[in-house]
């Protein structure tokens, strides 16, 4: 594939579908091509795209709510005000030579506009179950491609061909995958021979798994060897350093934070991760082969983080625990006998590297320059 593709990527509303697209948008650009992206201002991706260096359309557009019929009338609207809005800025820059949308509603004027002027797209879905855009957009898609292998089946009915389904993996940033075991132990002061335990779960559902990790303190300081980094989410902070109660001295070996901003540091310097299973959790966690206990927020729509989870548990690469098992001493032997085991995590880890989810970002470019090509 020559290079100098016009590429136009939406992707919107939270990390999960922005970060991904910014690691394929970091690909498509080391590959020589052109990336604009199509979003909303005051949204996230507002922020996170021009930090990135990328070229930014603004549109706006709002959701449907069911709950709600009548959000209907004014997402519509939105969204054909949108596609106008679109159209005209292909006319007057130049329409691009593939498109890909990454799943929020803020896709549906992008791919109906390049629907309209000829211009073939993609979608790329994060989660085991798909949203409602990527589902409404895949019957005109070039290809479906999907992150995980159990969002096949939700795309089977939605294409003409079996073959427009492509498992690429979910893309995770540069500066992710590229981060370094000794940079990482740098930054938290950890040293080489020591074990380091990370926590995180997110603001969302993490309290649980706080609690849990709390209740464990003295059975995990007992080690002398480790060191726990544990993120708790801003809501989470207080609450779990209070219950906590750390010593001056407990503190060296146990640092306790609201959020992790150099995630990719973080997960390069981990021996072993308890985490929650985000669609992007996932990915990190298995682009940069940690061994790792999941616990899948249980209230997730259709437990889509306990299918995430089963990517890397059938593979042999994750331990998975049920929410409502915290409280028992199934959590506390399986956690503590991974911690006593570096044995199992080295086989753990070599399991993860087989995946190759460090590539998935360059695969789903690959697929893309094939669907421009044709």
């Amino acid at each position: 594939m020559s290079s100098g593709l016009r590429v136009a990527i939406a992707a919107g509303g939270t990390a999960g579908h922005i970060n991904p697209a910014l690691a394929l948008a970091e690909e498509l650009r080391e590959r020589g091509h052109h990336v604009e992206f199509y979003g909303q201002t005051v949204k996230l991706e507002g922020t996170l795209v021009p930090q990135a260096g990328f070229d930014f359309f603004p549109i706006h557009v709002t959701g449907f709510d069911r709950s709600r019929p009548w959000t209907l009338l004014s997402a519509l609207a939105n969204r054909s005000k949108a596609k106008r809005a679109i159209e005209g800025h292909f006319s007057e820059a130049g329409a691009p030579d593939v498109a890909i949308g990454f799943g929020a509603y803020v896709e549906l004027p992008l791919v109906a506009a390049c629907q309209a002027k000829g211009v073939p797209y993609l979608l790329h879905e994060q989660n085991s179950v798909p949203g409602l855009a990527n589902k409404t957009s895949a019957r005109h898609a070039e290809r479906v491609c999907v992150a995980l292998p159990q969002a096949t089946d939700a795309f089977r009915d939605r294409v003409d061909s079996l073959d427009r389904i492509v498992v690429t993996g979910n893309p995770v940033r540069r500066s992710v995958v590229t981060a370094s075991r000794e940079k990482g132990r740098a930054a938290f002061g950890v040293a080489a021979d020591q074990t380091m335990l990370l926590v995180f779960g997110g603001s969302l559902g993490a309290q649980h798994i706080n609690e849990g990790v709390c209740a464990l303190k003295q059975e995990l300081l007992s080690r002398p060897d480790l060191v726990v980094v544990h993120s708790t989410g801003k809501d989470g902070f207080e609450a779990t350093r209070d219950a906590l109660a750390l010593t001056d001295a407990e503190k060296t070996r146990w640092q306790v934070l609201p959020y992790i901003s150099n995630m990719g540091e973080a997960l390069a310097a981990a021996d072993l991760v308890l985490s929650r299973a985000g669609a992007s959790s996932i990915a990190e966690i298995a682009a940069l082969a940690v061994p790792s206990m999941l616990i899948p927020y249980p209230f997730a729509t259709a437990d889509h983080q306990t299918t995430n989870a089963n990517y890397l548990v059938d593979a042999g690469a994750a331990v998975l625990l049920a929410d409502d098992r915290i409280d028992t001493p199934e959590f506390s032997d399986d956690l503590l006998g991974l911690v006593d085991d570096p044995g199992r995590r080295e086989a753990m880890r070599d399991a993860a590297k087989d995946l190759g989810q460090d590539q998935a970002a360059a695969k789903l470019a690959d697929v893309l320059e094939q669907v421009a090509a044709e």
